[in-house]
């Protein structure tokens, strides 16, 4: 095992984890919220940290909050409002605090019984959102009736739409609204008065579902939002609209709605007239969806399709200070760079190389966002305006900064490269190959096929919860392959898949493994197959259709198509693509009688997305309907590690570390052949 923090869990999951960025409009200050375990090591708790913009002094922390911060923004005058749950109130809803740009200790300057879950500053306006229960007259009645619920032990939710739940928790009984407020009420108070408090005002009285997954933007004068707004069709199908709302009368304009059209993450542009954002043409059985990047004029009406002739996906965008053009980070070959995009319709401009970049931040005078690739986790990058306007760079070469972390890079025990690979229909399909140290033809490593979930998604960021690192300290070789469905490689890539689980997504897994097999560092003989969701669909698939792996681990997996359309969280969306004879024909569980490969099933009990009836039905017919014969009390190769209190996710430090080794374990048993490990000592 190698000399690095990947070589322990102890020493990985102890490792800080920078996860969000914020930025001063005037580019002064940056902040980044770090993750760190908590002091029984069974949480992350997440503090706030500033970094220098110029890239020149050492991070410094500015919170110390034992329940942790989240969803930060600055005044004006460079103050930092963030939320958070303080105190010793552990039901206390999370409040909106203010830490001076001078230092000091935060002080609360805002409360709501649902507590808020989102702050946005535009000169001296806030807009918030925080939930409310439906019955509720007024804030004084909705604290009641939480209350209330609470001494009474009440936990129901009464529906009369759909959804009732998403990834890992339910709906209802309270819903968000959006509240703006004055940071002008927040000027100090007199000698001995109490500390000013903002004054919030709803602006969306009436929201009821509507806003439930709203995406909201606040213009730069503080005068008007725009937001997605919920409108349903039929019993069960909804989508997002656009709508305009006035922060001074609440009088709401529907801006953009239209039959078989989502219109989501508008950005209001700096000079108050324009709005970016995506507009996707709802899929079908036979099409997959077809997002495109939009400008609409709030004086005329008219929209203004970009990126015409560019095939990639549109991504996170921000727009320009001056409102000229818009700054986005979009999946590309295995990266997510950014790039300049213009008003007029012509081809975005590549800013950076490597790296996926989230956070976008845009300043006076720079841009700013957290940047990760398979090397290192996210760190924060700036890259300065004056070299995007002069596009004095060659394409992907403008100037990035790294400002320093809050903690360095960790060593890798590894390294990474790429393997290039075709599928049957002559299409490219490219994979990152992580391989530990001194694998060579002499020593060829083990390998580890890892198959992404989404499936619309792509191999391309730093993750933590399934990170090949700790497999590579281990002595595999992990395969990382974007196939069909995967984002990055153009629309007909997702298009070849759609639909088609079975065919091209599958016949490309096995195409990049044919590939990392050929290479003589990488032993062929001693392979397995892992994946997450849609990953873990293919996972079961995999098993169904060969038996070239000696072992397979599903985690959250689709199992049952037919039962899992219907009990999904959001099944409208699911089956626009998954009619009966897709459902029938693509399912993994009519291939159960095939498998003859040992498979590790894990499932979270509170996984909404996949519910645990997938996990529950593919344990059963593993064993009893599976090629593995049972020993004499039912026991088999096959495992089930079961978290009743996890989610689609393994979000707890001390389940995370459990998952691991119940991995490697198993790995451990079939792919190199030793004898079965003890269970770990927690699991009884």
């Amino acid at each position: 095992m190698s000399g690095t923090p990947f070589a322990s869990l102890d020493d990985y999951i102890a490792l800080p984890r920078t996860t969000t960025l914020a930025a001063a409009p005037d580019g002064s200050r940056v902040v980044v919220g770090v993750g760190a375990l908590d002091k029984d090591s069974t949480a992350w708790v997440t503090n706030l940290w500033e970094v220098d913009p110029a890239g020149e002094r050492p991070a410094r922390r500015l919170t110390r909050g034992e329940k942790g911060e989240s969803t930060v923004a600055f005044t004006p005058e460079g103050d930092l409002l963030f939320v958070a749950k303080r105190g010793g109130d552990d039901d206390a809803p999370p409040a909106l605090w203010l830490l001076p740009r001078g230092g000091g200790e935060p002080r609360q300057v805002a409360t709501h019984p649902g507590g808020f879950s989102a702050v946005k500053v535009r000169g001296s306006a806030v807009l918030l959102v925080a939930s409310v229960l439906r019955g509720a007259k007024d804030l004084e009645d909705d604290e009641r009736l939480r209350k209330e619920r609470k001494e009474k032990k009440v936990a129901a939710i009464l529906h009369d739409s759909y959804p009732v739940r998403f990834w890992d928790h339910d709906l209802g009984p309270d819903h968000p609204h959006l509240y703006v407020a004055d940071l002008g009420s927040l000027s100090h108070a007199a000698a001995g008065a109490p500390d000013p408090t903002l004054e919030l005002r709803d602006l969306t009285p009436d929201a009821g579902t509507h806003l439930i997954h709203g995406e909201a933007d606040l213009a730069h004068d503080g005068s008007f939002v725009v937001t997605t707004w919920t409108e349903y069709e039929g019993r069960a199908e909804q989508r997002p609209a656009l709508v305009r709302i006035d922060v001074a009368s609440g009088e709401r304009t529907t801006l953009l709605t239209e039959a078989e059209w989502e219109f989501e993450s508008p950005r209001i542009s700096p000079d108050g007239t324009r709005v970016a954002l995506v507009a996707t043409e709802m899929s079908t059985p036979e099409r997959a969806p077809d997002p495109w990047l939009e400008i609409l004029d709030l004086g005329t009406g008219e929209r203004t399709r970009l990126l015409t002739g560019w095939d990639n996906w549109p991504g996170p965008k921000e727009w320009l200070p001056d409102s000229s053009a818009l700054v986005m980070a979009a999946d590309d070959g295995g990266r997510a760079p950014l790039f300049l995009v213009p008003l007029d319709g012509s081809e975005p401009v590549r800013l950076t190389g490597d790296g996926a970049h989230s956070d976008l931040a845009v300043s006076r005078d720079s841009v700013f966002a957290l940047r990760s690739s398979y090397e290192h986790p996210g760190e924060p990058v700036r890259v300065p305006l004056a070299a995007v306007r002069e596009e004095g760079f060659a394409d992907g070469r403008a100037d990035v900064v790294v400002l320093p972390p809050p903690a360095p890079r960790p060593a890798l025990p590894g390294t990474l490269t790429e393997v290039e690979a075709t599928g049957l229909d002559g299409a490219p399909v490219r994979s990152w190959l992580a391989l530990p140290e001194g694998a060579s033809a002499e020593a060829p490593a083990p390998l580890l096929l890892w198959i992404h979930g989404g499936p619309l998604g792509s191999w391309n960021a730093w993750s933590w919860r399934w990170n090949p690192w700790l497999a590579v300290a281990r002595g595999y070789a992990v395969l990382l392959p974007d196939p069909a469905l995967s984002t990055g490689y153009g629309r007909a890539f997702i298009q070849r898949g759609w639909g088609t689980w079975g065919d091209a997504p599958f016949t490309d897994l096995m195409a990049a493994t044919d590939a990392a097999e050929a290479r003589d560092d990488v032993d062929a003989t001693r392979t397995a197959a892992m994946g997450g969701s849609f990953g873990g669909y293919m996972a079961n698939w995999v098993a169904g259709h060969t038996d070239r792996f000696r072992a397979i681990v599903t985690h959250a997996s689709l199992w049952a198509l037919d039962q899992f359309g219907p009990t999904t969280d959001v099944s409208s969306y699911w089956q626009r693509e998954m009619t009966p004879e897709m459902g029938e024909k693509h399912s993994p569980h009519r291939f159960v009688g095939q498998i003859r490969t040992p498979m590790l099933v894990i499932h979270g009990d509170r996984d909404y997305r996949v519910p645990i009836g997938e996990g529950l039905r593919l344990w059963y017919e593993l064993l009893s309907k599976s090629g593995l014969p049972a020993g004499p009390e039912g026991q088999s190769a096959h495992r089930f590690l079961y978290f009743p209190n996890e989610n689609h996710w393994i979000l707890s430090p001390q389940h995370a570390k459990v998952w691991y080794e119940v991995v490697f374990a198993f790995l451990a048993e079939h792919v190199l052949g030793e004898e079965a490990p003890a269970r770990p000592e927690l699991l009884g």
